[in-house]
């Protein structure tokens, strides 16, 4: 595998790469983050060749308070357009279907904690996630969720949402839950949106479930890291 230029756009301070960037190390590749909640300016297409888009709590239509959504979904957008290979990942993933003409719109419930996913019917069919293991639980934490793009492959999707993954191309790949989180990154989350967890929804969790599922972390990684992999071979 040749080194690659990987480049990340983070929003928040405790929403980052977590094992993606491990995984980029691991590789040899040359791995950057751009802090878009710093205001520090985006990088040219030609400066990459890989984008990955972290999650956040601001919704994708938020531009008044987050301007930089608007340049962020064009270059999402001119990303995809060119073949370069894109990653987004739960606000990511929503960002790319909104640069990509779909809508995104709260859920009918929040979805926060570990849960199982389901390939779909096209799903079935797709190398890229022909390895992925629906057995074992992913980490959740959204209340919005995508529509699928025009021409876009929908994937994967649970018993809270409908649509969990897609595919543009071969190499474009969103994804609504969070297989990137390590012991750290997951303590962030629960400390940061904490107030999230509401007691009687149904598929909110407690902290202390969580939390207490942290062992699941190694499985959500090696599957992301086969992601990783075919999305750049």
């Amino acid at each position: 595998m040749k080194q690659l230029r990987i480049r990340c756009f983070q929003h928040v301070p405790f929403e980052g790469p977590a094992y993606i960037q491990e995984w980029a190390a691991k590789k040899n590749h040359v791995f950057a983050i751009t802090r878009l909640d710093e205001k520090q300016p985006f990088p040219t297409l030609d400066q990459l060749d890989f984008l990955v888009v972290m999650g956040g709590p601001m919704g994708v239509c938020e531009e008044s308070k987050y301007p930089w959504l608007v340049a962020e979904k064009a270059f999402i957008r001119a990303c995809i357009e060119s073949g370069k290979p894109v990653l987004g990942i739960c606000l990511g993933a929503q960002l790319m279907a909104s640069a990509m003409g779909a809508p995104v719109v709260p859920n009918y419930r929040p979805e926060i904690g570990w849960f199982p996913l389901q390939k779909t019917e096209v799903g079935k069919s797709q190398s890229l996630i022909g390895a992925f293991n629906t057995t074992t639980p992913v980490f959740h934490w959204h209340g919005d969720t995508f529509g699928i793009p025009p021409g876009a492959k929908h994937l994967l999707k649970s018993e809270a949402c409908v649509n969990q993954a897609f595919l543009i191309g071969v190499n474009a790949l969103a994804l609504q839950f969070h297989l990137e989180m390590t012991p750290q990154s997951l303590m962030n989350m629960v400390q940061n949106c904490g107030h999230e967890l509401l007691s009687g929804e149904p598929f909110i969790q407690s902290a202390t479930e969580i939390l207490g599922n942290t062992p699941l972390l190694e499985n959500n990684n090696k599957q992301l890291a086969v992601l990783l992999d075919k999305l750049t071979e």
